[in-house]
């Protein structure tokens, strides 16, 4: 498998996540989202991804391989094609469960933060940085304090989102919890999320997946 991702990209870093949990081989070609104006705007990347975003990950080659957009869509396909370990549990509730907590990061909390968008702020509309970063606090610290919400009242947390065992949950609360440090958001109220999140860094599987562990990675 190909892997097309950015180092700090959350939504590759969740696939980057799932690939090893499972022990999938893959290779990362790196596209870089700020040199040159962007690598996912060459028309060869484009033709992967129309919209011109990452990841994209290429199963297989010539005729018959398969291209996929989407991180979570992604996952759900290895989830389908490489069962074990499993990222989804075998109840239609917990499955459910798992699922609503990376949709919650992935719909909710990472679209209006992602680097498209703070792009937008600063270069179109003219927004400064330090308003700029304000901006990616507010939003971030607002949806993971209702994901903490979330986690607590739900009760099925165990070392990680769901029980004792990685979920597609866990995939997602990393790389979100990764850009929230970075910009330095407050996360003093979210302490079981920081709990599941240094547990799940404990596991090589997170811990290999790491934007500074990555071919690309910038010192």
């Amino acid at each position: 498998m190909e892997l097309y991702s950015y180092f700090r990209s959350s939504a590759a870093y969740r696939v980057r996540i799932a690939l090893n949990l499972k022990q999938i081989d893959y290779t990362v070609v790196p596209v870089h989202l700020v040199k040159g104006g962007g690598e996912q705007m060459a028309p060869a990347y484009r033709a992967l991804h129309a919209d011109g975003l990452v990841p994209v990950l290429i199963d297989g080659s010539g005729p018959d391989r398969v291209v996929l957009t989407q991180s979570l869509s992604i996952l759900e396909y290895l989830e389908e094609t490489h069962p074990l370990p499993a990222l989804l549990p075998l109840s239609p509730a917990a499955r459910a469960y798992a699922r609503s907590i990376a949709l919650t990061i992935a719909c909710d909390i990472h679209p209006i933060n992602n680097l498209r968008v703070l792009r937008y702020l600063q270069h179109e509309l003219g927004v400064p940085d330090e308003a700029r970063d304000v901006w990616y606090r507010h939003w971030c610290e607002h949806g993971l304090a209702a994901l903490e919400r979330t986690v607590v009242w739900q009760g099925r947390s165990g070392d990680f989102c769901l029980g004792d065992t990685p979920t597609l949950a866990d995939c997602a609360l990393v790389p979100q919890l990764f850009n929230a440090q970075r910009f330095k958001c407050n996360l003093t109220g979210m302490p079981t999320l920081l709990r599941i999140n240094a547990n799940c860094l404990a596991l090589p599987a997170f811990a290999r997946a790491a934007p500074a562990l990555q071919p690309d990675a910038e010192s």
